[in-house]
């Protein structure tokens, strides 16, 4: 039998924090990073459901709340 072996991902966490990026037209959330210095986001996985969070948190090593923006 294969594992998966879950490794920590890495972002940039002097430039970048963990945002959730939510549609106010059609609810869709998609989970990344956005630049403190210019706002920009980069986009990582589409959040469907609260497992969806839970792996993209797990993933990068994130505690906490996350912000949303829309």
């Amino acid at each position: 039998m294969f594992f998966k072996k879950t490794e920590t991902k890495t972002y940039d966490k002097e430039n970048e924090k963990p945002v959730i990026k939510c549609s106010i037209c059609n609810g869709e959330q998609v989970a990344g990073f956005q630049n403190i210095h210019t706002g920009a986001f980069k986009e990582v996985m589409l959040i469907r459901t609260r497992g969806n969070l839970s792996s993209f948190m797990k993933e990068y090593g994130i505690t906490g709340d996350i912000e949303k923006i829309y």
